[in-house]
């Protein structure tokens, strides 16, 4: 089978989907399968040349796009381009698939375009763009979405031969958000590769990174460095339980794309925690890894997160998560004892932290067993992934709505 996935950008700093198609493409591939990538990046930037799978990049900015983004600068992250149209209808053809991987860019809707006058079966992945959150979150630009999702965007979900979610929780919180909607939804697996490699050649590939932490226990934050993946409330509720803890630090991972990370570096030394908080940057790689390993435990206390990726890949590594039950994986993770799940306030993350760092060692390993079970249960995507290729053609064929 040949499958086209269509998003936005192969920048690995966007996080969850784009790692997600590298790592589906390599298991397709592995049996025999081919995946390929179209994006709206330049074809000269530096991901795009350094994609590890087949990658079409279509960005160039028209004139009417440079005019319309200075009056509506939210245009800008629209990133239209008029190249998308005319490749994928000489192209698209090619392919028995394609998945069109998230909303609110023209990689979207621009494929839909296309693919109203071809022959080809196509499929979404929302990747939690839908949650009801982004709406409270950012109430202006909401107005603009409804206004959008009536006029075109809404028409995506609705002629795809499928809607995929990753969990339960997102499936039902897509249909809250605009109207009209209309999908054919499925809830299918997704994950993160198994991770091996050299335990102590990643640790050391860590420590090199932040050798502050070598001789020192530390929780570990790794993920785009942004207001809704709840940072500022981590670092106030380290700072709180540091006294208790005394030899414990906080690593926080992840690149700062929105520049938020020297008001979060302020806050910490107002707390008087600035010492024991490192700020490694993105982690990739061995280093990564490394920091997974080394850690005593997982941290991510975000107020809306669809999947979380990084959350896999710690029970993975049989490391215990706090999350917050904003994440909409949680159930799961509470029900098969993989960590603790807390609200997404100060208090709460309090006292999570409390518990998490209370606990003895044998009763950490005992979760971190756990951690591990879970991720073999629902999260693997060698699984997941060959379920997802064989879902394709046979709802390719069905006009049955579920």
């Amino acid at each position: 089978m040949k499958v086209l996935h269509v998003i936005a950008s192969v920048d690995p700093r966007d996080g969850g989907p784009i790692e997600g198609v590298f790592a589906t493409s390599k298991i397709w591939l592995e049996h025999g399968h081919e995946g390929h990538i179209i994006c709206l990046d330049p074809p000269d930037a530096p991901w795009v040349q350094n994609s590890p799978v087949q990658t079409f990049a279509m960005g160039r900015e028209s004139r009417l796009g440079r005019v319309l983004s200075r009056i509506w600068p939210w245009l800008h992250g629209y990133r239209y381009t008029p190249n998308l149209l005319p490749w994928l209808m000489s192209n698209a053809e090619n392919y028995d698939a394609l998945i069109i991987n998230g909303l609110w860019n023209y990689a979207s809707y621009g494929s839909w375009r296309a693919l109203q006058k071809l022959n080809v079966p196509y499929f979404v992945f929302t990747h939690g763009m839908l949650d009801p959150w982004f709406n409270t979150s950012a109430p202006i630009k909401t107005i603009f979405k409804k206004i959008f999702w009536k006029l075109c965007e809404h028409k995506v979900l609705r002629d795809a031969r499928g809607v995929m979610f990753t969990c339960e929780v997102e499936r039902r919180l897509a249909a809250q958000s605009f109207s009209p909607y209309i999908a054919r939804e499925f809830v299918v697996g997704f994950g993160t590769r198994d991770i091996d490699g050299n335990q102590e050649t990643q640790r050391a590939a860590f420590a090199a990174k932040v050798p502050e932490v070598r001789n020192r226990k530390f929780m570990l934050f790794l993920s785009r460095i942004h207001p809704k993946k709840g940072v500022d409330m981590l670092i106030q509720a380290f700072a709180d339980q540091a006294a208790r803890f005394p030899e414990l630090d906080l690593v926080i991972g992840g690149p700062d794309q929105t520049g938020w990370k020297s008001e979060l570096q302020q806050l910490a030394k107002t707390h008087g925690v600035a010492e024991r908080i490192h700020w490694p940057g993105m982690l990739a790689g061995d280093a990564k890894w490394g920091a997974f390993r080394s850690a005593e435990y997982f941290v991510l206390p975000s107020h809306q997160e669809n999947f979380g990726i990084v959350i896999a890949e710690a029970m993975a590594l049989g490391k215990p998560v706090l999350i917050t039950d904003k994440v909409n994986i949680w159930r799961e993770v509470e029900t098969d004892g993989a960590g603790l799940v807390v609200d997404d306030n100060v208090d709460a993350i309090i006292k999570g932290l409390d518990e998490m760092c209370a606990l003895s060692p044998l009763e950490r390993e005992a979760m971190g067993i756990k951690a591990r079970k879970c991720f073999l249960n629902h999260y693997n995507l060698e699984n997941n992934a060959m379920m997802l290729l064989q879902l394709m053609p046979r709802l390719s064929t069905s006009a049955e709505i579920p």
